[in-house]
């Protein structure tokens, strides 16, 4: 079973990551206010990257790099202009 790790933009701007099996449920549950806590005042979100993984650590070890990121490197990112 794949895992995604995903981005999705807020309608503030801000970024939200997480990971998932499903993408699409994922982001229907942010949409309908039972996703991350994050996102349930700042709907609608939009989903603007996704990598697969293999397993769920490297889905959780991804989600946490990318985490990291600064705003300006997460657009990056989402602009593919970052391996």
């Amino acid at each position: 079973m794949a895992y995604y790790v995903y981005l999705v933009e807020c309608s503030d701007s801000s970024f939200y990551c997480g990971c998932t099996k499903n993408l699409k449920e994922r982001v229907r549950a942010h949409n309908g206010g039972k996703g991350g806590r994050y996102t349930r005042g700042k709907r609608p979100v939009k989903l603007v990257f996704s990598e697969k993984k293999k397993t769920l650590g490297d889905a959780l070890r991804r989600e946490r790099e990318i985490k990291s990121f600064s705003k300006k490197k997460k657009q990056l990112l989402v602009k593919g202009l970052l391996p």
